[in-house]
This record gives C-alpha cells, sequence and structure tokens, in this order.
C-alpha cells in the first residue's frame, strides 16, 4: 500500500499545531473522567506524536501504544518519543492500522483523532468490534468527526500558515466527490521565501465521509453507545459500551 504521508510528512506537523491548541484541553477533560482505572491507551493513527503528549499528561501512570501506519510519520513521532524522558519508557510505537495493530484486551481508552475519514465502512465496522471486545469496563474510544459529510465538493482554501526562520509555510485544501459516501482530499503545501516558491509538494488521498448519526448507528449494531464531548466544533465523539453511564457531554 501506498504512504499517502511519504511526501507530505515534512509539513503536517507544523500545520496541525493550531488545530491543536483547541483539541488539546477537550481531549484531556475526555480522558480525566474515564471510569477504568488501569489498562493501557492506544493511540490510532498517532501520527507525529501531538495526542500522545496530550495523553501522557491526561493519563500519568498509562502505558500508550502508539499506532502509525505511515514510516515517514513514524519517524517524526519516534523523534518527539524520544526526546522527552517523561514519553521513552512509557510510549511504544507500533506500526499499524486499525485492522492489524496488535492491541491487548482491558484497554482503558482507544483514541482515533482525524482517522474515521481513513477507513471505509467495512473498517470502521472492524474498530467498532474490536472497541466492544478489547476496552475495559469503563473504557472509550475518542474520535472526532470533520466535514464534510457527505460527498460534496471543497473549495480550496488556506488551512495553515507558519512562519519558521525565513520560510513561510503555507498548507492548502480542497476535496472533490469521489464516490456515493467518499470524497478525495487535494493537500498543497508551499514553502516561500521573501515571497518566493522555494519548495513544496502537492498529495490525495482518499476520504469516507458519515454523519455523527451515522457513525452512532454503525457503532450501535457492536453493542457501543456514541456521544458528544467537548464544543460542538471539534465534532469530538466518545464511545463507551452502551449498558455502562456516559463519560461523554451527552
Amino acid at each position: 500500500m501506498s504512504d499517502p504521508y511519504e511526501r507530505s510528512a515534512e509539513y503536517l506537523d507544523i500545520m496541525i499545531a493550531e488545530a491543536w491548541e483547541p483539541l488539546a484541553p477537550a481531549l484531556t477533560d475526555v480522558l480525566s473522567r474515564v471510569r477504568a482505572e488501569t489498562g493501557a491507551v492506544v493511540d490510532l493513527g498517532a501520527g507525529s506524536g501531538r495526542g500522545v503528549r496530550v495523553i501522557c499528561d491526561a493519563l500519568p501512570q498509562a502505558p500508550v501504544l502508539a499506532v502509525e501506519p505511515s514510516a515517514a510519520m513514524r519517524a517524526v513521532l519516534l523523534a518527539r518519543v524520544h526526546e522527552d524522558d517523561r514519553l521513552r519508557g512509557r510510549v511504544t510505537v507500533l506500526p499499524g492500522d486499525c485492522a492489524s495493530a496488535d492491541w491487548p484486551d482491558g484497554v482503558r481508552a482507544v483514541v482515533a483523532l482525524n482517522v474515521i475519514g481513513h477507513l471505509p465502512p467495512g473498517e470502521r465496522r472492524v474498530l467498532w468490534s474490536r472497541a466492544a471486545r478489547q476496552l475495559a469496563p469503563g473504557g472509550v474510544l475518542v474520535f472526532n468527526v470533520t466535514r464534510p459529510y457527505a460527498p460534496v465538493e471543497v473549495e480550496r482554501v488556506r488551512m495553515a500558515r507558519v512562519v519558521i526562520g525565513e520560510l513561510e509555510y503555507e498548507g492548502w485544501a480542497s476535496a472533490r466527490p469521489t464516490g456515493p459516501d467518499e470524497v478525495t482530499w487535494r493537500m498543497d503545501y508551499r514553502v516561500l521565501r521573501r515571497g518566493e516558491p522555494v519548495g513544496g509538494t502537492s498529495v490525495q488521498y482518499r476520504w469516507w465521509v458519515a454523519t455523527v448519526e451515522e457513525l452512532a448507528a454503525e457503532a450501535a449494531g457492536a453493542g457501543l453507545r456514541l456521544g458528544a464531548a467537548g464544543d460542538p466544533g471539534l465534532g469530538l465523539c466518545v464511545v463507551e459500551h452502551a449498558k455502562e453511564a456516559p463519560t461523554s457531554n451527552s
């Protein structure tokens, strides 16, 4: 399988920094209220490790399994873990994806931020089933849902701009419908020096769309209950065993 992040990993960590400013405290709040008191935390699609850092701060004693399929992104993730004494002894970085990663039973939480759109419906059902089997009592699966919720065109927009030294980094995004339940995103990364381009790249990847209601129905089929958490604009969702009291804000 080709790695959609092979050419864009150079830019992704700095491009998502601003988005993590509201997301980090919201994730911290969810994890601080998880009723399961033991077990590892699995970070699916851990990317460059920004979420790993939040998890370790929110649950200081929990071991973390950081699962990332992209070798390019794992390089950034490993560097972040290695340079921090607090993370190095607790975080295990594993190659793999939602279906192939080896999780233990009785996990305290599964975090899958910016991941659900990468999963076609069949793989989403695998994720719900694994969560139903392997979450500890009182454990949660946390993920977010982002627009679009249907296969519609998304006009090109600048999603991030970062200045480092003499260089300006820009990230632009657009999407077009490519199926009854999917879009294809095009991400353009530009590097400018004094207004002149000196580097950059463009990548495309498939993204499966669904509403929160559709995802809730899928999760319910596996015996799970979905609720919302945090600011509605973040699209943060918490899934837990249906027979347990809710951890989310709903």
